[in-house]
């Protein structure tokens, strides 16, 4: 989900796509040049479908033999080679409801063998419309208004507005705003904000058109054969979010200011009789009258993103005696454009209008009395056009990824013994990797700046890293007796930044009777810090620490298990260590007949060093240590938690300040009466860590069955998933927490599959089901707990299962054309309501797609 817009991950276990590793016919391929946090991954909407001839996927750790990132197991793409003739595949879906989130695909593949060689060549065009939250009745509203609306609300500490129950001074929304989205913030005082509805303006899924081509290219060259693959791939989607909240000079969303005089408050009688206005300095120094408010703007952000990715591999195969060998070549690229096409403004410029300092041309030094032009914040917003052309940013990213290897590969046996041949593998390998992300100057954080970003709605952060790495491998397979197999492997793998790891891996199969197969594995891998992680300069982002009852009254308003989200600075650690898993399996197959297969497997994965930052344990160290405590901006040369410098101002502290926390918060709250915690400013500075622990715990079975008939052939399969276990140690001081069976970690996952196929037809059904899960409504804000409660709806609510049956049927016209219609969720039934997250489904385990088909046509030529 965290994925730039057009680009996709793939991930095994839970554990993420950064722990998963992802190859082409055995080799690998570039990662995006965007990361996901600080995490690359592969983007697998750049290979070719028509190329695919099947996908390999080895769930269990497999570094051993792979090598970094293989630590959930490896997911591997096996092209099609030496194809005769020619296909064209033309499809088309969509929903069947009354919006368009249409579908189109051309596939074509040629292949023709001349001589020695065989060329084939693939080309592949696809065209997806968007999906919004807003074409489903389910998704349209969200259940829980954001008081950050697009009709500002005024903060109580400018307000003259009266509530006649609590006799108290209270925020109140704008005027204008529409009732029906007037919310109450604070119950205990009576103020209010005006809300606004963030599904309005989202996308479930942006709207993708692809193309690729390419080619694989085999010849004999008498005893060599030379193997060439080469693909290259464009994709091209523009993401739509919500629009940006109003933010200060200082990156600050929760409240600012904006002059009183502002002309567009002052022609508004009703507004301007209800402010009481405070006084503070406008961005050029002006003491001003101000009225604090906080809102969003109205054009939701629109960002484009184009990448483009090839891959080049030469290969050479030969025999030495009794050995197979192959050396290989390859490079692979991806190239990614990023371009904010709307909804991004200029902090700055903005921040002058709001004081009516923003000249026409774009400076801001001007005044209200020689020209200024004022942004209105209230009303709707309204006569804003010439301001918001003027503020208007389009800021870019490029970025580049690339990866130059090198192989040889050696495959034969070595010795007889009294069970059979020792077979083995040995291989080493070289590769070069190189990443760059480079944002506009405009859009990323910067030591000039006091880590501010210019833009408001489009961060990012400059990368660049390069590394060489080069790894030695062996494998055997022992047969020990004749029942009996062995595997052992082993790898070594170097790296010129960090070091070097070994990882080993024990396999043992049993077969007690012809029928009957026992199996168990053990092996070792590591995900070496990614290539982001390495050479981060300067990260912004939000970092979520969970309210430990250390700090809960300091921090969090006395909520224990609640979350709070503040602004972070991610510095990069050149102490980063590998993060390292062990992983188990044991299971058996047994057929009891030739048409019957059943298979069980337990596996566990104890994947340890997660490179994260910690921020639970920052704040818990805090509470100690003053030189982690800082009056406003932490250092660039230090780490540590930032104080609000008005918090210091009026307590007479300066940085380091070594009184009680308790006390200080006692102190704030005779001058604010209504605080609850200690505020906090901006931009707390923490390095990349190796900072917690991670294990998961399960079984996989299946089942297959093939019955005959005079009218058909019948297979019947079931694949089922239990999650036993996943416990997590995030920090240091986080505890562990278990994610079975909470929000989004289903402990059940089931399909079960029945398909026929005829002399000319084939066709079937499939069920899927998820089990039931914990809601996340312990974590909201406690407005919205309450407002659930009088609904009956408690913190222990659980999401409920939900099942989806699909169906396809297909039949062979002749023997060049097939036709083929597939329809997903066939009852057209809605996933379960979520309240976590507030956006009404859990697109990670559910879909709201609801009845949806797909029409394929294959033609052979």
């Amino acid at each position: 989900n965290d994925t730039p817009a057009g680009q996709a991950a793939a991930s095994l276990r839970g554990l993420g796509p950064s722990s998963t590793l992802t190859l082409i016919n055995g080799r690998r391929v570039a990662a995006s040049s965007f990361a996901a946090g600080t995490e690359n991954f592969v983007d697998i909407n750049s290979i070719p479908v028509s190329a695919i001839e099947r996908v390999e996927i080895l769930a269990t750790g497999a570094s051993a033999i792979y090598g970094a990132d293989a630590v959930a197991g490896v997911i591997n793409y096996v092209l099609k080679k030496d194809f005769e003739g020619a296909e064209l595949d033309l499809s088309y879906g969509n929903s069947m409801a009354s919006s368009d989130e249409g579908k189109t695909g051309i596939n074509l593949i040629w292949g023709k063998s001349f001589g020695k060689s065989n060329l084939t060549m693939f080309a592949d065009y696809f065209d997806r419309k968007d999906f919004a939250y807003s074409d489903r009745e389910m998704t349209d509203e969200t259940w829980s208004l954001s008081t950050r609306g697009q009709f500002a609300s005024v903060r109580y500490t400018t307000s003259d507005f009266l509530d006649p129950v609590s006799d108290e001074y209270v925020g109140f929304p704008d005027p204008a705003c529409p009732a029906e989205l007037i919310v109450v913030t604070d119950p205990t005082f009576g103020d209010k904000a005006c809300g606004y509805n963030p599904n309005q303006d989202m996308l479930i899924r942006p709207a993708l058109e692809s193309a690729s081509g390419g080619f694989i290219l085999n010849t004999e060259l008498d005893a060599v054969r030379w193997s060439n693959e080469f693909f290259i791939s464009r994709t091209k989607s523009t993401a739509q979010s919500t629009p940006a909240n109003f933010t200060n000079l200082q990156d600050q969303s929760n409240w600012l200011f904006a002059a009183y005089d502002n002309p567009f408050i002052q022609n508004n009688d009703e507004l301007a009789s209800l402010i009481y206005p405070g006084f503070e300095s406008s961005p050029n120094g002006a003491d001003v009258d101000v009225v604090e408010f906080r809102g969003r703007f109205l054009a939701p952000r629109q960002i484009e993103n184009e990448t483009t990715a090839f891959r080049f591999v030469s290969a050479l195969q030969g025999d030495i005696g009794d050995f197979e060998w192959e050396s290989a070549l390859m490079y692979s690229r991806s190239e990614s454009d990023q371009s904010a096409l709307a909804g991004i403004y200029n902090r700055y410029k903005f921040n002058a209008a709001l004081f009516g300092e923003l000249c026409s041309d774009g400076s801001t030094n001007c005044s209200p009395n020689d020209g200024g032009l004022w942004f209105n914040p209230f009303g709707g917003q309204t006569g804003n056009d010439d301001v918001l052309s003027i503020i208007s940013e389009n800021p870019t990213r490029k970025g580049k990824s690339e990866v130059l290897s090198a192989d040889f590969r050696l495959n034969g046996d070595l010795w007889e013994m009294p069970a059979g041949v020792v077979a083995s593998a040995f291989g080493v390998e070289y590769r070069q990797e190189k990443l760059n992300d480079n944002p506009d100057l405009i859009a990323q954080s910067r030591f000039d700046r006091d880590y501010l970003v210019d833009v408001i709605g489009f961060g990012s952060s400059k990368s660049s890293a390069e590394r060489k790495q080069w790894a030695a491998f062996a494998e055997l397979f022992v047969p020990l007796t004749e029942t009996v197999d062995l595997q052992l492997a082993a790898r070594y793998d170097n790296y010129d930044d960090f070091g070097s790891s070994v990882n080993p891996k024990v396999g043992l199969t049993w077969r007690p009777t012809d029928s009957l197969v026992l199996r168990s594995s053990w092996a070792t891998s590591f995900r070496a810090p990614s290539l982001t992680q390495a050479g981060v300069e300067l990260r912004t982002t939000s970092t979520t620490a969970r309210c430990l009852p250390e700090f809960a009254e300091l921090f969090c308003g006395g909520e224990v298990g609640g979350e709070i989200t503040p602004n972070t600075l991610e510095f990069g650690n050149p102490n980063l260590k590998a993060e390292e898993a062990e992983s188990i399996s044991a299971g058996f197959a047994w057929s009891p007949t030739q048409d019957i297969t059943f298979t069980a497997d337990y596996w566990q994965f104890d994947h340890k060093k997660i490179i994260g930052t910690d921020l639970e344990s920052m704040l818990v160290r805090t509470l100690n240590d003053p030189s982690l405590r800082f009056c406003g901006l932490v250092p660039a040369d230090q780490i540590g938690i930032a104080f609000d410098p008005e918090l210091c101002d009026e307590l007479g502290l300066v940085s380091g300040f070594t009184e009680d926390l308790n006390q200080v918060l006692a102190d704030w709250q005779d001058i604010d009466t209504r605080a609850t915690s200690l505020p906090l400013f901006r931009d707390h500075i923490l390095l990349l860590e190796n900072t917690g622990n991670q294990q998961t715990k399960g079984i996989d079975f299946t089942y297959s069955q093939r019955f005959d008939s005079d009218w058909a052939t019948i297979r019947l399969s079931a694949d089922v998933t239990k999650l036993m276990s996943f416990t997590r140690d995030r920090t240091a001081f986080s505890g562990t927490e278990q994610l079975a069976g909470s929000f989004r970690y289903p402990k059940l996952l089931a399909s079960m599959k029945l398909r026929f196929s005829g002399d000319n037809w084939f066709g079937g059904i499939s069920v899927n089901y998820t089990s039931d899960y914990q809601d996340e409504v312990a974590l909201l804000e406690p407005a919205d707990i309450d407002l659930l409660a009088g609904q009956g709806i408690d913190i222990d609510r659980r999401v409920p299962s939900w099942t989806k049956v699909n169906a396809n049927f297909g039949y062979d016209f002749s023997d060049n054309l097939t036709v083929s219609l597939n329809i997903d969720n066939l009852l057209d039934r809605d996933p379960p309501f979520v309240y976590g997250r507030y956006k009404d489904v859990d697109f990670i385990n559910h879909d709201v797609m609801g009845r949806n088909y797909r029409v394929l046509a294959t033609y052979r030529f």
